[in-house]
């Protein structure tokens, strides 16, 4: 019996044709993600299609095999509900056997698209949104919940109590260094790194004043903050009134990005995120020492182990953990490659391909469309 059922999950394993639903966001901030499951899917030799938006630069993340369709043909407001229908009569040529929607905010065309073409899919969700409930999916043709992170499970559990015995934790994997990149050139001046949405102006006001207190007492070192958001101006604004924009250079998120992170000795998390960070993980496998807060989705987090734990509304806490790391690089390096084994064992890139795929056939086998 056990016989006939391995060779039935291999067959349907390897039949399987998948198509991925990506927003921009999908793309922009979980690139390494995104490339490490593309690239599985291919190195299993699966015929797969990837559903952009408009605008989406694929050319660094997408493998030669992988059929891009783009959804909606216009970047503009309210038009994802349109040209569904196209959209479905593209899909058909390519005989997909399961969808995965990537993207929180791509749901809707997820179930419509399922229901059209009569497929389960797998919704991935990256985040503690309150969006999120039972009303949020399908309860046809949804098979699985995807989440990253046991705080995101519990989340989602409560928020979806229906659908419990569909969530499926994949953690997301990436590749780890050999050695962290952390104050490997003694000659180089140090330099920080943050990745966040500028949101708010308060979500960074007491690291920069922390930064300052720093500069003050005799330390030499750079800032680099990477993100989109409404708040870039006030943000420059306050770097400006605070005398700081000799040191600390905004940026946009840039392509690849994780080259940004590479060059880092300390990264910062300033907040609590209510959504799994692909910065802070990639940040951890390259070696990078973490300096971060507690709360929200902080799975990843473990004191004085894989970072170095800060206050995130107190000025003199993040000084404190910041000074840390700048005065004793032998911690810093400890705290990184700390953190580089755990990424190593739980965030392993392998692991979630296989994951994801063991997904895939239980949700094809559930499904009774």
């Amino acid at each position: 019996m056990n016989e006939k059922a391995n060779s039935d999950t291999a067959r349907m394993r390897k039949s399987l044709r998948p198509v991925l639903i990506v927003s921009n966001e999908t793309v922009m901030e979980h690139t390494t993600f995104l490339r490490h499951l593309l690239v599985g899917l291919v190195g299993e030799s699966l015929s797969t299609v990837l559903i952009r938006p408009p605008g989406c630069d694929m050319e660094l993340i997408v493998p030669a095999p992988v059929t891009v369709l783009t959804h909606p043909l216009l970047e503009m407001p309210l038009t994802e509900h349109l040209g569904v229908e196209r959209l479905a009569l593209q899909l058909e040529k390519c005989r997909p056997t399961i969808l995965h929607c990537l993207s929180e905010t791509r749901m809707g065309l997820a179930w419509r698209l399922a229901r059209r073409l009569n497929l389960p899919y797998v919704q991935a969700v990256n985040s503690l949104s309150e969006r999120f409930n039972r009303l949020s999916v399908s309860p046809e043709h949804c098979q699985a919940i995807a989440v990253p992170t046991e705080t995101v499970r519990a989340g989602v559990a409560k928020a979806c109590f229906r659908f419990v015995d569909r969530i499926r934790q994949i953690n997301i994997g990436t590749c780890v260094e050999r050695e962290p990149v952390c104050f490997s050139q003694p000659s180089r001046l140090p330099s920080i790194v943050m990745a966040q949405s500028f949101r708010r102006v308060s979500d960074f006001a007491n690291v920069f004043k922390a930064i300052k207190a720093l500069l003050a007492e005799g330390r030499e070192f750079v800032v680099v903050v990477m993100g989109p958001g409404a708040a870039e101006r006030r943000l420059r604004r306050f770097l400006t009134q605070h005398d700081l924009t000799p040191v600390v250079t905004i940026v946009p998120t840039l392509h690849p990005w994780r080259s940004v992170l590479a060059a880092a000795d300390i990264f910062v998390q300033p907040q609590p995120l209510r959504a799994f960070s692909v910065f802070l993980l990639e940040a951890m496998g390259l070696g990078t020492a973490v300096a971060a807060c507690l709360g929200g989705v902080d799975d990843m987090i473990i004191p004085n182990q894989t970072a170095a734990v800060f206050e995130p509304d107190s000025e003199p806490s993040i000084r404190r953990a910041l000074a840390r790391l700048l005065d004793q690089h032998d911690v810093a390096r400890r705290l990184a490659r700390t953190a580089q084994e755990h990424v190593r064992a739980s965030y392993s890139a392998s692991t979630m391909i296989a994951d994801t795929l063991k997904t895939y056939t239980e949700a094809q086998r559930h499904y009774h469309g």
